[in-house]
């Protein structure tokens, strides 16, 4: 028998209707669902017919990580400390210039800073776990000793790294090879007992683009995600410590990071949070006209939004000034909050 895909339908009203869902907990509200199956048409169904399983991981509330409510929305502001990252590479490998640009996401509205000290654009080389050491330990250090207490998450493959950066204050993990990069991160993290962010990529970012290849993006990132949330449960790891990341641009074609973002709300069937990290990739500047990274933050926002749209919890993006006060908006409109 076929295995069954559930993507909730959102519908646009900021307070659903009296035969709908709440999706998640959160401000999207959902009243069928479309049922697919790799061998199949798809079907739409009342959400009040669902498994009940399905229903419950589909509309229970997300639990609080940092004291962050998942009931709203919120934006990850991205800090590269690195010389050759794909947009802002070198721009922030001064502690100084790092310092000063952390300050300001957090005052633009940034609920949680991710600490990238490795880039992971496709492509690139890895670097040595002391190098990353080096790049982040300053920044952590000086975030810290300045009383700033803003959640921190840390955006690393290697245990190492993450062990320094945890003891140096960081909070979350942001793993985007899953814990399968460095086999002692699983140990580590079911000891320490922390949030993790797992991605969906193939392969490693030196080789990534050359493994962009699937049967069905949209389900096959959806299985490999239930995978992965399913061995850190059996590992021991809560299932309330757990975000999903659908891994939009790592070893993807356009077409495939389209697909994955008129898909996302069938993630949310995992029950865990969303983090969506669409900003600045290639493909906002192929489909806006524009080769500058630094020109498409329009591009990035429009993207942003229509996540939100379909109840994606946590958005991860370089331009967090612009996509607060566009989140602003959309709850205003939407969801009658701002």
């Amino acid at each position: 028998m076929s295995k069954n895909y559930y993507r909730p339908i959102i519908i646009k009203s900021p307070k659903g209707s009296t035969r709908s869902y709440k999706l998640a907990g959160g401000w999207a509200f959902f009243e069928n669902v479309e049922v697919i199956q790799r061998n199949g048409k798809p079907k739409i169904i009342k959400a009040e017919n669902l498994p009940k399983k399905v229903l419950h991981n589909l509309t229970i509330k997300r639990q609080s990580l940092f004291n962050l409510s998942f009931s709203s929305p919120h934006v990850m502001g991205i800090l590269n400390v690195t010389p050759d990252s794909f947009s802002d590479g070198g721009k922030y490998s001064e502690l100084e210039c790092a310092f000063e640009e952390f300050t300001k996401m957090m005052n633009y509205g940034a609920a949680i800073i991710d600490i990238g000290g490795e880039s992971t654009r496709p492509g690139a080389d890895p670097i040595t776990v002391s190098e990353e050491i080096s790049r982040i330990s300053p920044i952590l250090e000086k975030i810290r000793s300045s009383g700033i207490d803003l959640p921190i998450s840390v955006d690393t493959r290697k245990s190492e790294v993450w062990d320094i950066s945890k003891q140096l204050g960081a909070d979350m993990l942001n793993d985007i090879s899953s814990l399968s990069y460095d086999k002692e991160m699983k140990k580590l993290v079911v000891t320490q007992n922390i949030p993790i962010c797992v991605m969906h990529s193939k392969g490693v970012p030196k080789s990534m683009n050359s493994e962009a290849v699937y049967d069905n993006v949209l389900l096959d990132v959806y299985d490999f995600l239930e995978n992965v949330v399913e061995d850190c449960v059996e590992l021991g790891i809560s299932k309330n410590n757990i975000i999903v990341d659908p891994g939009i641009g790592f070893a993807k074609t356009l077409e495939h990071n389209l697909t994955l973002l008129r898909g996302l709300s069938i993630f949310h069937s995992l029950g865990c949070p969303i983090l969506v990290g669409a900003s600045r990739k290639r493909f906002i500047k192929t489909i806006g006209l524009q080769d500058d990274p630094l020109k498409i933050s329009a591009g990035s926002i429009a993207v942003a939004l229509e996540a939100i749209s379909q109840g994606v919890q946590i958005l991860r993006v370089h331009d967090v000034f612009e996509t607060v006060q566009a989140l602003r908006l959309w709850k205003s409109i939407n969801i009658g909050t701002s």
